[in-house]
């Protein structure tokens, strides 16, 4: 059994534990390897003079480590989501391991581990000339030997990086160059063993020199270490190996790659080329070198004749539980574990060079904390496996939800309706993909999908931001708008723009137009804003193009002339207004729930994090990579930014996403030529966005169902599953109360313009604020042509009213009134209805006669009243 608490610190044991280290150096010199030297050729002085000039001091480091990624489970505890490998190691301590595996590696490695000094000289000078003789091959080395040549073959492989071109090689070679037993080199490699043996026996206990090669030692492939060992060939720890598990692997690590038992075709081949040590012969060779090492155990003591014999009849029987290493381990959490993934590798935080992220990734042993919430993830991919197939006949469908945290930015969840795949044969179309859709390109995304309407927030903030209120009126009916201002200059609509359904729009409230997604109700409110204002308000919200663009890179060259979007290297049609406005450009979803959130957070814009914390291989606690919250718009235009898009979500186009569970939300429905649906909304703790939509191609979504919805409607009930998920866990406040400044109902004087013409009547009151129509001409004294009538009429009137204006005819409506004093009744009445007139003569009969008529004469509007006032019968 172990010695769990001797520290053997200068003791070399017999001989070697009575003189010094420089002493040590010349017997080895002179008494004890001088043969197998002359035997390499090399004098006994050019060999005092190799050992001499060894270094004498290893300190070994770190083993290379995996690096694992853990998130929060339902329960709330950490659980580990993926690990990524050069070697896959667990490190463990010393009481983490079962004392039947220290009496198997010691029985068959090194029985007097505890007794010598970290070399056993008569064996090993009986290697060397055996080994140069060409007459065996073995190394009798002992535990700290092999320790030794573990280290110094690790030091090696941690130069080398993963990414190399000939990575592969390189790691041969590092094995080769420790183990290697040939010629001049092959002594000076064994002198140089010892040495450092001698001198780790000197700084280090027994116990942590046996623990480190059980650490560092190789089983196989990647398994490194005894407890990934147990783990993978048992399913089981290294502290619940029993006697049989323990000798197999006590034996796999003295030939690894000859004893490995996870081959179904064998680790080689005999004479005949048939198979060895494989399923088919019962892992012979492996049983053979575990039967040895079951005797040795025996012959030690440290087993009973009748556990011996019970072992050694029990065939080999590997329980192999393959690690998945990477993201395709991390399941449904696989498409987060990429993005995740990419932050490591591009984050300084992480090294320097991409290399060295990378290498850090794969080796540096990190433990690294994230923010997916599997109480969010796990509902959230329910509903999108529920609603969005993975595929669909016809089309190259994609679906793609993620919910953020509002206050800090912490990706929450990440869900898409393909399946994980990294393979050079996954396709789409067969509903495999390893692209997050709801990402950029530099985090394993896309260019990003067109976000419709939700894109119209900007012009929204933009609005407020420049002092305009939603309930300011505004002509929002389908019409070529002309020109719009633009980097300090114009922009002149080429064609009408419709909208949604083939409405027609109306003349209405900013307010009215957010809750409808007017778009002709939009562009009306980009004419009184900048272009350029627009897309910058987007870029001060987290937003850019998908593939990396900056969304304010367009506009006017110095002349004055619209950039050429080839020439200036900016985006096609990104001079056009309607992408600013309306939002057909590519925008991945996680930007544009940032850009929510952004409102939902009193105007703090946070950047998407999913790292919370990092602890390193010695369990303290690293930087972790830095991401900021910047206050980027005012509390009084985000909160009445909410207040508008509140209406989108209680009554307005996004009610169909409005989980109604007592918590209020804001939001914006987007739909990019029938291609894309996008849908974003936000509680004052959780963004969320969903994307629907051709992953290539341009088919149009209405044209396909699944599961009895057609596909340009799925994103309602998806994102409103998503949300009530987020909802059910982190709640949700009332959002602040719009600033009343930009709430306030906005009355313009109405100038009169009757007796002008139509062109300048139309031009005064268009420079004044308002929309014009004309309506059907009337008679009028006014001079034809020229406004006879307004309506309203002058006066204070809310901004934006439409003035509907009568032309005149030019013609007098009036007409002479006759005078019919003296006539009788019958024959005045007839008169004066005959000229067009009505007549009023309550007091007067038939015969009556006519005493008095107002008007008396002169002229009146044709249907005017006359009345008149008869005689008395009597």
């Amino acid at each position: 059994m172990p010695q769990k608490k001797r520290t053997v610190k200068g003791v070399l044991g017999g001989l070697l534990g009575l003189v010094g280290l420089s002493a040590v150096a010349g017997v080895l010199a002179t008494a004890a390897v001088t043969p197998a030297i002359a035997i390499a050729g090399v004098t006994g002085s050019q060999a005092l003079s190799i050992f001499d000039n060894l270094p004498n001091s290893l300190t070994p480091g770190a083993p290379m480590e995996p690096t694992i990624l853990y998130a929060t489970g339902e329960d709330g505890k950490p659980f580990e989501l993926a690990k990524f490998y050069d070697q896959n190691r667990v490190p463990v301590t010393f009481d983490q391991i079962s004392p039947l595996l220290y009496d198997a590696i010691l029985s068959s490695e090194d029985k007097n581990f505890y007794s010598h000094g970290g070399i056993n000289l008569g064996a090993t000078v009986k290697a060397v000339v055996e080994n140069l003789r060409n007459t065996s091959s073995r190394g009798a080395s002992t535990i700290t030997q092999q320790f030794v040549k573990n280290v110094l073959i690790q030091e090696c492989e941690q130069e080398v990086s993963p990414n190399e071109e000939h990575y592969q090689e390189e790691l041969n070679k590092c094995f080769t160059e420790a183990t290697d037993p040939d010629g001049a080199d092959g002594i000076k490699r064994k002198l140089q063993e010892m040495r450092y043996a001698i001198q780790i026996e000197k700084d280090y206990s027994k116990n942590d020199i046996l623990l480190g090669y059980l650490n560092i030692a190789n089983f196989g492939g990647q398994i490194y270490g005894i407890e990934a060992a147990a783990n993978y060939y048992f399913g089981t720890s290294a502290k619940k190996l029993n006697l049989d598990q323990a000798a197999t692997l006590a034996g796999i690590v003295q030939n690894p790659n000859r004893f490995r038992i996870d081959l179904k075709d064998g680790t080689w081949t005999d004479e005949a080329g048939v198979g060895r040590n494989s399923e088919e012969d019962g892992y012979a060779d492996a049983q053979h070198r575990r039967n040895y090492v079951i005797d040795r155990m025996l012959v030690d003591g440290k087993i009973t004749k009748a556990q011996h014999d019970e072992a050694v009849a029990a065939p080999v029987e590997p329980n192999i539980k393959a690690p998945k290493q990477g993201c395709a381990g991390a399941g449904a959490q696989a498409y987060f574990c990429q993005y995740a993934k990419s932050v490591i590798e591009k984050d300084p935080a992480f090294g320097k060079t991409e290399a060295e992220r990378r290498d850090m990734l794969q080796r540096g042993g990190l433990k690294i904390y994230t923010s997916l919430d599997m109480r969010v993830q796990r509902p959230a991919v329910e509903a999108m496996h529920a609603r969005v197939p993975d595929k669909l006949p016809g089309i190259l469908l994609g679906g793609a939800g993620v919910s953020l945290e509002v206050s800090t930015g912490r990706i929450l969840a990440i869900a898409q309706n393909t399946s994980f795949s990294e393979s050079a044969e996954a396709n789409i179309a067969n509903g495999q993909s390893s692209q997050v859709f709801a990402a950029d390109r530099d985090h394993f995304g896309g260019v990003g999908f067109g976000p419709g309407s939700t894109y119209k927030l900007f012009t929204l903030l933009q609005w407020l931001e420049d002092g305009h209120s939603v309930n300011e009126v505004l002509d929002g009916r389908v019409r070529n708008f002309g020109k719009f201002p633009q980097c300090g200059g114009t922009y002149t609509q080429p064609e009408e723009v419709g909208n949604f359904g083939q409405g027609r729009g109306s003349v209405s409230s900013v307010l009215r137009f957010t809750a409808a997604s007017l778009n002709t109700g939009f562009l009306a409110m980009a004419q009184q804003l900048d272009l350029c204002d627009i897309n910058k308000m987007a870029k001060r919200l987290g937003v850019h193009w998908g593939d990396g663009g900056d969304v304010t890179t367009y506009g006017l060259d110095g002349a004055g002339h619209l950039k050429d979007a080839k020439k200036d290297n900016v985006h096609t049609d990104a001079n056009d207004p309607f992408p600013t406005v309306l939002g057909s450009k590519s925008i991945p979803p996680l930007q544009m729930a940032g850009a929510y959130a952004t409102v939902a957070n009193k105007g703090i814009f946070c950047e998407p994090r999913v790292i919370d914390k990092i602890t390193g291989p010695d369990g303290k606690e690293m930087t972790t990579p830095k991401r900021s919250c910047t206050q980027v718009i005012s509390p009084e235009v985000a909160a009445t930014a909410a207040y508008a898009l509140r209406g989108v979500m209680e009554g307005g186009t996004g009610s169909g996403a409005n989980p109604y569970d007592g918590i209020p939300v804001i939001g914006k429905t987007g739909t990019a030529e029938a291609e894309h649906t996008m849908l974003v909304e936000s509680s004052t703790k959780v963004s969320t966005a969903v994307w629907v939509g051709n992953v290539e191609g341009r088919k149009p979504l209405k044209e396909f169902s699944a599961n009895g919805t057609r596909l340009n409607d799925i994103r309602y009930p998806l994102a409103r599953d998503l949300q009530r998920a987020a909802n059910a866990v982190y709640g949700g406040d009332r959002f602040p109360a719009p600033d009343k400044n930009l709430t306030r109902r906005v009355l313009k004087e109405l100038p009169s313009v009757v007796g002008q013409s139509i062109e300048d009547a139309t031009r005064t009151l268009e420079g004044a604020g308002f929309s014009v129509q004309v309506g059907s001409p009337v008679d009028s004294a006014v001079e034809a042509g020229h406004v006879a009538e307004q309506q309203p009429g002058a006066g204070r009137v809310p901004g934006g009213t439409t003035v509907t204006l009568a032309p005149s005819t030019g013609k007098d409506p009036e007409k002479a009134v006759p005078n019919v004093v003296g006539s009788k009744f019958k024959q005045a009445k007839k008169a004066l209805e005959g000229a067009g007139f009505s007549v009023d003569g309550e007091d007067c009969s038939g015969g009556a006669k006519v005493e008095a008529q107002d008007p008396a004469g002169g002229k009146a509007p044709p249907g005017s009243t006359v009345a008149l006032t008869c005689e008395s019968d009597d």
